[in-house]
């Protein structure tokens, strides 16, 4: 089966690897254009590209597949089957018809729920007891065509967008394997979505990444985990922005944002309803540390009554 895989961050490069370790044709790459990173702003190529690179095959980046003489460039590679992973470039209906046996897709989420740019944060930040992958028949649609086949994990109280991601990407690799071997052997048939059950994953802004005290604790904790470790969450304390990369729930009720208590065990701050214990932070220009280090060296930034976000 000749395979063209379209995709680019490394959530992505995880599905190309297990394809190619599955022995399967991937006779050409797309990803998107090269962007700058770092603090250079140098060009960098996507982590596909890097691995489609490392074997040899070829790569393209169109910045828009819109364009009639990039679709005819994928026609003429005479594609059986194109998989498509965190693209990020919208598939027109000239595009999705261009594969003999089409385009299927692997999202990270199960769907209906958390169709869209960020269902692996949406998951934490609902609080949703499960999530997964699901592979799925490619249309028009946002994340709407019919289901393949899913792969599911359970969400406990510590994951992360970081430790959820690098989970989903493992289980969205096996199970694209999974369902070439389905679509080969004519043993996988597509579910219809209920579109009743459906839910939008809105992409991510860093502005939704400043922690609002007067929401209730448990809702900002599964925020904080959810947004690590990308955009991350953060407050104002002073002139100063500082990070908040991992809460408990803590004790005490006040004006929301007001320090309650500082000790090596965390910082208590009050919230809309309850309070949230920070038990781990980064100041700017300082790497991520526990409170209880911070405690011992900057305590007196940290007086009980200052308060937070102002």
């Amino acid at each position: 089966m000749r395979i063209v895989f379209a995709g680019t961050p490394e959530f992505a490069a995880h599905h190309l690897q297990a394809l190619l370790d599955a022995g399967h044709q991937v006779i050409a790459v797309y990803t998107q254009p090269d962007r700058p990173a770092g603090r250079g702003q140098k060009l960098m190529p996507s982590p596909v590209k890097q691995l489609a690179q490392h074997h040899g095959i070829a790569v393209h980046q169109p910045p828009t597949l819109r364009d009639p003489a990039a679709q005819a460039e994928l026609a003429a590679l005479t594609p059986d089957l194109m998989v498509v992973v965190a693209y990020g470039l919208i598939l027109p209906q000239a595009v999705l018809d261009i594969p003999r046996l089409g385009c299927i897709n692997s999202h990270a989420s199960l769907l209906p729920r958390w169709r869209g740019a960020a269902p692996i944060q949406r998951a934490v930040e609902a609080g949703d007891a499960e999530s997964g992958v699901t592979v799925m028949r490619m249309e028009a649609g946002l994340d709407t065509g019919p289901m393949l086949l899913k792969a599911r994990t359970p969400l406990g109280p510590e994951d992360t967008g970081g430790t959820l991601h690098d989970r989903l990407a493992g289980l969205g690799a096996a199970a694209v394997v999974q369902a070439l071997e389905g679509l080969a052997t004519g043993t996988l048939a597509g579910e219809v979505q209920d579109d009743a059950l459906a839910t939008y994953a809105h992409k991510l802004n860093k502005d939704e990444a400043t922690l609002d005290w007067q929401r209730p604790a448990a809702e900002l904790e599964r925020r904080i985990r959810a947004f690590t470790p990308w955009p991350v969450c953060h407050t104002r304390l002073g002139e100063e922005t500082v990070k908040v990369l991992d809460a408990r729930p803590g004790q005490g009720t006040g004006a929301p944002g007001t320090i309650l208590s500082a000790s090596r065990d965390g910082l208590v701050v009050a919230c809309g309803e309850s309070a949230l214990c920070l038990t781990r932070l980064q100041l700017p220009g300082g790497k991520p540390l526990d409170f209880a280090d911070l405690y011992n060296s900057r305590r007196d930034r940290f007086a009980p009554g200052t308060v937070l976000g102002r």
